[in-house]
């Protein structure tokens, strides 16, 4: 069938459908209507109702040729679709449409019935009312499509009706319970329903519960109608009253309830919302088998025995409950050996049990036929192992846990337990020790479920512990905890264990998953990929992802984002004891070797085409051991590094203890820009501190020089120039000693911005010149424009404005010529700083603009504050203060992620003197005092000079002799730095007398 009107809307035979709106409408009413004209009049009613506009004749036809584009699109002819002076429709084939198709099965049926074939209606019936997807058109608001899909949602109740007849005729009462419940729930006004659910129920026994079917409906509607049930409703509550309602060749059974669950436990916690999410699944949305699977310990096995303990009032005639030893130190258990103590479960004696398995799943199931049961599977090894097991009837319901994912099993609806959040681990320490020993060091029962990586059963046996030593502080554990103990060990109590759990998943893993899911623990970082897999364990990637998937489906390794694993905290402490007993000193050696190569190559190969030509690495690194590898993951760029973030200072400092040294600081300067350009500063000083030791170790001059020009790029951000400068003095003394003039000029021209930042303006534009003297344009343009934009940017500060602009036109232009974009975008920003310090207002922001939109698009946060500040000062000097506040705004924000205190500050002495211009003086002041006393902290004097003048300004027309002792301290330091801003304050503090 092409179309479906029998639940939402569908066009082109699968899960396709129309989209917009109106066409939804317009298709909607052709397709109820098929094979007739639609007059245009009824189309516009239904798609605007009482309001249309003058233009709806020319708006349907535009729908119209969207729709025939779409067929178009979906294999369909445009045709389909017939205009005429009188209207639209559609004309298709008996076939195309699922509503022709329902009522020619419907038709069948009745005439089946009619010919006394009743097997033969029933599955008429059944085929054709298994065309409807939900109720008709659902989706669509429209009146007028709301009115005619009603009647055939009518047309269903009423086939619905006819085959429960059939059905109730043939004996089948018992599989029509559930689904007549059902139907009653969504139809309380329908009274033949009713009388059929109460046929039913009466036909196996049940007339308590028929009886109490009718009384609802009575009181449902006394209360919503105000009127008694019918005359036919009536009399059947009278004729079950009298017992006379037994179908011919049903077999009344009499049940003996059956109670075998294990008892809830008492001090259930941390689950309610699961537990009454499955509840509700189960009463409400008709989930008979429920897959309850997670790793070892997560309370799978609690928790079903709480569902089923919550619905047992609902299934009142057995309960029953196996442990089939899917993962148990005994062999799981056969289907057969699992028949045979489920049908003694419900009395069936041992002699009367066949041999035959088969034999043994058809009296299991006869049995279970017309019983409302519980069953709960616990523990179940496989897919293979459950079916067998199954209920067929619809009268049961089924729990299965497992700590494996049964894909396999048709039907089931799964549930993946993860471990419990912060507080609800909390609260089942408490239950398990006391609260009052709980509530009396909650710091520490933090501690310990952390520790317990908030798993169920690792927290209880924690507790148990701490419940047999009354004498034991909680902190008494959580130090043994954190004290370098094994903590498996710990997490143990009489003969359970956190290990043995973890234990008995591993042994049922095969010899490849198992290394895999050994050497994996070599990763130190929390999430990892399938390219990391194939890595470390030297296999191919579709091999490594097929394993990956089976750790998972075994719940040894977690899959919370598509494609990006990790282990649980205690699972991993199994995996790296494992790690140590199961693997040679060689290979573990090899295998780490093979995690940081990967690593190593990916971030170089990342690195090289993110970072601007004159930053590039120099490193040069053999052919990566895995090109295929790297070639998958360079093409995430800086996503790639987005992902391995928390892993990258980690596997730094693995290569480290590893006597890797090399790939130590190799790895901490291929992660440099990535953690520079987005503000991680603490990475990138923890990294580089580790890479500068392993340098120092290799006693290699040149990645020494290297890794400590990278590191003082963290302490510039930072506002720590002192140190940022030391670094550089000794790295630049490193290439003198090596003869190394392209490293010289390069840790000259850092030196340059480093010294400029700190205001030592003399210093800076010595080795700005010692840094041009060692390098030629001709053949080093990129080392040349590099310096040139940190000149220009020590010429602005110093308002040297003709000369920043000579350097900024010559950067521009060199750029230009060896088509470095980004450095090209720098010299302009520079340049329209220039004009607007020179009064070129509008030249200024024109310029500006086109500097920012390249800096946003490169992502450089850094760059687009310095922007957002100049044009703000601009909108600020121009009488615009509200917008030049907004840019301050956004500036502060932008230098904030990439982590630059100084220019931070910066920013907010800008936005206060844009406050002030709007009259908002208090806040001004406020934020101009706490920039000073971020200022002085950071001993920023530029910033801490800004802030006196801005405090000053605010001031001056209510306290003169404050703002004049804050305009000398701020000229002061000007003077100091010999900063331009000096003659400024001058001026002010002449006028105020």
């Amino acid at each position: 069938m092409r179309f479906g009107i029998l639940g939402p809307l569908r066009v082109g035979g699968g899960e396709s459908t129309v989209t917009a709106g109106r066409d939804r409408i317009v298709l909607a009413m052709l397709l109820l209507r098929s094979g007739r004209l639609v007059p245009v009049e009824e189309l516009v009613d239904a798609v605007w109702e009482e309001r249309p506009p003058a233009t709806a004749r020319a708006q349907l036809q535009t729908c119209v040729s969207r729709l025939r584009r779409r067929f178009a699109d979906l294999g369909l002819a445009p045709e389909i679709i017939v205009t005429d002076p009188a209207g639209y429709g559609v004309r298709i084939a008996p076939s195309d449409l699922d509503a022709d198709a329902f009522a020619r099965g419907v038709d069948e049926a009745r005439a089946a019935v009619a010919a006394g074939r009743l097997a033969e209606a029933g599955e008429r019936f059944h085929e054709a009312l298994a065309l409807w997807r939900g109720p008709a058109l659902s989706g669509i608001p429209s009146r007028s499509v709301r009115r005619r899909a009603q009647t055939l949602d009518e047309q269903r109740l009423t086939a619905l009706e006819e085959r429960v007849d059939v059905e109730l005729r043939l004996g089948r009462a018992a599989e029509l319970i559930e689904e007549l419940a059902e139907s009653v729930d969504q139809h309380p006004l329908r009274e033949r329903l009713r009388g059929q659910l109460m046929l039913a129920l009466s036909s196996v026994g049940r007339q308590a519960d028929a009886l109490a079917v009718y009384r609802e409906g009575r009181r449902f509607y006394a209360d919503e109608l105000g009127i008694e049930p019918g005359a036919e409703l009536q009399e059947l509550h009278q004729r079950v009253l009298a017992g006379d309602l037994a179908l011919t060749g049903s077999e009344e059974r009499a049940f003996t309830p059956v109670r075998a669950l294990p008892r809830a436990i008492n001090d259930f916690t941390g689950r309610q919302e699961t537990l009454a999410r499955l509840v509700k699944e189960i009463e409400e949305d008709d989930a008979r088998i429920q897959l309850v699977d997670g790793m070892a310990g997560s309370g799978k096995t609690t928790l079903a025995v709480h569902v089923a303990t919550a619905l047992a009032d609902r299934y009142p005639d057995a309960h029953l409950f196996i442990d089939l030893h899917g993962h148990s130190e005994r062999e799981p258990l056969p289907p057969a050996a699992a028949l045979a103590a489920l049908l003694r479960q419900l009395g069936v004696p041992g002699d009367r049990i066949p041999a035959d398995t088969d034999e043994r799943a058809a009296l299991w199931r006869s049995k279970l036929s017309g019983r409302r049961a519980i069953v709960v599977l616990d523990n179940a090894a496989s897919a293979a192992q459950v079916a067998p097991l199954l209920p067929s009837g619809r009268d049961s319901l089924t729990l299965i846990t497992s700590r494996r994912r049964l894909a396999g099993l048709d039907g089931g609806k799964p549930s993946s337990l993860a471990v419990l959040d912060p507080e609800e681990a909390v609260e089942l320490l408490g239950r398990v020790v006391g609260a009052d020993r709980v509530a009396a060091e909650p710091e520490a029962a933090v501690e310990v479920t952390t520790r317990c990586g908030h798993l169920p059963l690792a927290i209880r046996l924690a507790g148990a512990r701490l419940a047999h030593r009354p004498r034991w502080r909680v902190r008494d554990l959580a130090d043994r905890l954190a004290a370098g103990r094994d903590t498996l060990t710990e997490l143990s109590a009489g003969e359970r264990s956190v290990g043995q759990a973890f234990a008995l998943s591993y042994a049922q893993l095969d010899l490849d998953q198992q290394r895999m899911f050994r050497l994996l623990a070599l990763h130190p970082g929390g999430f990892f990929d399938d390219r990391v897999a194939a890595a470390v364990a030297d296999l191919p990637l579709p091999d490594a992802q097929d394993l990956l998937d089976s750790l998972v489906d075994a719940h040894l390794v977690d899959e919370p984002e598509a494609g990006r694993f990790r282990f649980h905290d205690l699972m991993r402490e199994y995996a790296r004891q494992l790690l140590e007993t199961g693997e040679t000193a060689s290979g573990r050696s090899a295998a780490t070797v093979r995690l940081l190569d990967h690593h190593l190559h990916t971030a170089h190969a990342i690195a090289s085409r993110m970072e601007p030509v004159a930053s590039r690495s120099v490193l040069v690194l053999p052919e990566p051991p895995r090109a295929d590898l790297v070639r998958a993951s360079v093409s995430d760029g800086a996503a790639w590094f987005d992902a391995n973030r928390a892993a990258l200072p980690a596997l730094v400092r693995l290569a480290a203890a590893e006597g890797h040294l090399e790939r130590c600081w190799q790895l901490a300067r291929t992660s440099w820009f990535y953690l520079f350009r987005y503000g991680h500063l603490d990475e990138l000083v923890d990294t580089h501190t580790v890479a500068l030791r392993a340098a120092e170790q290799l006693d290699d001059a040149g990645a020494i020089a290297t890794v400590r020009n990278y590191l003082s790029s963290a302490y510039f951000r930072l506002g720590r120039f002192p140190e940022a400068i030391e670094l550089m003095e000794v790295a630049l003394r490193l290439r003198q000693r090596l003869g190394d003039r392209r490293g010289e000029a390069t840790v000259r021209r850092n030196l340059t911005v480093a010294y400029g930042a700190n205001w030592q303006l003399a210093p800076a534009m010595a080795h700005s010149a010692a840094a041009l003297a060692l390098v030629s344009a001709g053949d080093q343009p990129v080392e040349v424009i590099a310096i040139l934009n940190n000149q220009a940017l020590l010429l602005l500060a110093w308002g040297r404005y003709p000369e920043a602009r000579l350097a900024s036109r010559r950067q521009m232009r060199l750029a230009r010529d060896i088509g470095d974009m980004n450095s090209l975008y720098n010299a302009l920003g520079h340049l329209g700083a220039v004009r607007a310090r020179l009064g070129d207002y509008p030249g200024a922001r024109r310029i500006l603009r086109l500097a920012l939109k390249f800096k946003r698009r490169e992502g450089n946060r850094f760059g687009e504050g310095e922007v957002l500040n100049e044009l703000g000062s601009i909108e600020r000097i121009l009488g615009r203060p509200e917008a030049a506040a907004t840019l301050h705004r956004e500036a502060l924000a932008a230098v904030t992620k990439a982590g630059d205190r100084t220019a931070a500050s910066m920013s907010r002495n800008l936005l206060a003197r844009a406050l002030l211009d709007q009259g908002d003086v208090a806040s001004a002041v406020d934020l101009h005092r706490r920039v000073l006393a971020d200022a002085i902290r950071m001993n920023a004097p530029h910033e801490q000079a800004g802030a006196l003048d801005g405090i000053a300004r605010c001031l001056r027309d209510t306290d003169p002799a404050a703002a004049r002792s804050h305009w000398f301290r701020a000229l002061s330091l000007f003077r100091q730095i010999d900063s331009p801003e000096q003659y400024e304050v001058e001026r002010l503090l002449a006028e105020l007398g």
